[in-house]
């Protein structure tokens, strides 16, 4: 006798899966009538169909858990993230001296790879860091203007080739 079809719907109506459904092999004349989802509920109640337990491990008994290297998870890349908050402002503050034209296009892309390679712990040590560029240039200035003496020398030399 082929009962897979009753099997099937004994399985939907009472949300079972098919291998857990066990049928009485002395009224199997009985569930072959069974028609309609009332049926097969009527002969559940009387016991002609049944259900096998749930096979596999049980829920209360707690499966003893390893603890090893691989198992263990916690943010590692907290150093990355820490990094990419740190460039994210630096970069901001360099693109709004950019704009204000206190840094040139040379000095800025300088700065840019400085702040890539993390040469600078914070804010404040970068703002450092331009002030004493600002200083540099403030006394490369000033050296600029003095005249070299060898200029002078070689005007002096000239002007007295001349009155001879």
């Amino acid at each position: 006798m082929n009962l897979k079809t009753k099997k099937q719907l004994a399985a939907k109506t009472l949300e079972v899966g098919k291998n857990r459904l066990v049928f009485n092999q002395e009224s199997l004349s009985d569930i072959k009538e069974a028609i309609t989802k009332q049926d097969i509920k009527t002969l559940y109640d009387e016991g002609i169909i049944s259900i096998k337990p749930v096979k596999g491990r049980k829920r209360i008994e707690k499966r003893k858990t390893k603890r090893g290297p691989g198992k263990i998870k916690f943010k590692i890349n907290k150093r990355k993230q820490e990094y990419v908050k740190l460039t994210r402002k630096l970069r901001k503050y360099l693109k709004e001296l950019k704009i204000r034209g206190e840094v040139d296009r040379e000095l800025y892309y300088n700065l840019r790879t400085k702040i890539k390679m993390r040469d600078f712990k914070s804010r404040a040590q970068f703002k450092e860091y331009l002030s004493s560029l600002e200083k540099n240039k403030i006394k490369e200035k000033k050296q600029v203007k003095q005249p070299e003496p060898k200029e002078k020398e070689l005007k002096s030399k000239s002007k007295k080739g001349a009155k001879k």
